[in-house]
């Protein structure tokens, strides 16, 4: 598998990826953390011109998209109900999803933005108990609450090697 920058040509392909994710957190019990319009179109185009949406092919087939951001995000700048691991440089994963096609997404996504950065941030619905089991399982641990643009709470997660990574307060 390869995973390389989104262009504009796969649009077409990674909303129907997102349709399919959306389908599989409604059959799970997760109707309410994307909406049938989320992500947007604009915010696809916005990820792709600043150069944060990656593809994950097998073969020439796109089986995957994420969003990784290095950088400071601004809804990550208030925690409730805990504390961040630690202060330090650090990248975001966001909308990640699969077409189904193939299982292992997740962890050649995180594999891929480890390989950029050691302290990774992410956040989940409360009723997106898949990837509350995946990111246990992968290591990260929760460390409160967060809330994105329009105001909808989010459990907040972050991974790292850091030596100064502490246990969160609950």
């Amino acid at each position: 598998m390869n995973i390389r920058y989104t262009c504009l040509n796969d649009l077409e392909q990674i909303c129907a990826i997102y349709a399919y994710a959306r389908e599989q957190m409604r059959k799970s019990g997760n109707p309410n953390q994307w909406n049938s319009h989320y992500p947007s179109i604009e915010i696809l185009k916005e990820d792709i011109r600043n150069q944060n949406s990656y593809v994950i092919l097998d073969q020439n087939d796109i089986i995957a998209v994420f969003t990784f951001i290095l950088g400071d995000d601004p809804t990550y700048a208030k925690i409730e109900h805990g504390a961040w691991l630690n202060n330090q440089a650090y990248g975001t994963i966001h909308r990640i999803a699969s077409s189904g096609k193939k299982q292992g997404m997740f962890h050649c996504c995180l594999s891929f933005c480890r390989s950029k950065i050691d302290n990774i941030r992410i956040d989940t619905h409360a009723c997106n108990y898949t990837m509350q089991h995946l990111l246990m399982h992968s290591g990260f641990q929760k460390c409160g609450q967060i809330y994105t643009q329009d105001g909808s709470p989010r459990i907040a997660y972050q991974l790292s090697n850091s030596n100064t990574a502490s246990t969160p307060s609950s």
